[in-house]
């Protein structure tokens, strides 16, 4: 069976209340394995680089601004393989990878 990459971020809302732990917790519980980790803060221009999908949207904003947004959530996931992949690379270079 092949192995297929997802990506999340916990969101810095969720990281200013601790919740980094749990949410980490989580993913370990659901059977993840987490193969790169990284602490980082975009700045505007990347956050609306990575959202770029979005950026007709009236959420856009929100978005970019990294704040409690689109109904206070802790975390952001990967909906497809495809996005997956586009946000892996905007994160990571394949070397970080195990």
């Amino acid at each position: 069976m092949a192995l297929e990459r997802t990506f999340a971020i916990i969101k810095p809302d969720a990281v200013s209340r601790g919740l980094q732990g749990e949410i980490l917790s989580r993913i370990h519980k659901a059977g993840f394995a987490i193969v790169a980790i990284k602490t980082m803060r975009l700045t505007k221009q990347e956050a609306g680089g990575f959202y770029a999908v979005h950026r007709e949207r009236p959420f856009f904003g929100e978005l970019t601004d990294l704040g409690t947004s689109i109904g206070n959530n802790c975390t952001h996931g990967s909906d497809a393989a495809d996005t997956a992949a586009f946000e892996i690379g905007y994160f990571f270079a394949a070397h970080e990878l195990i």
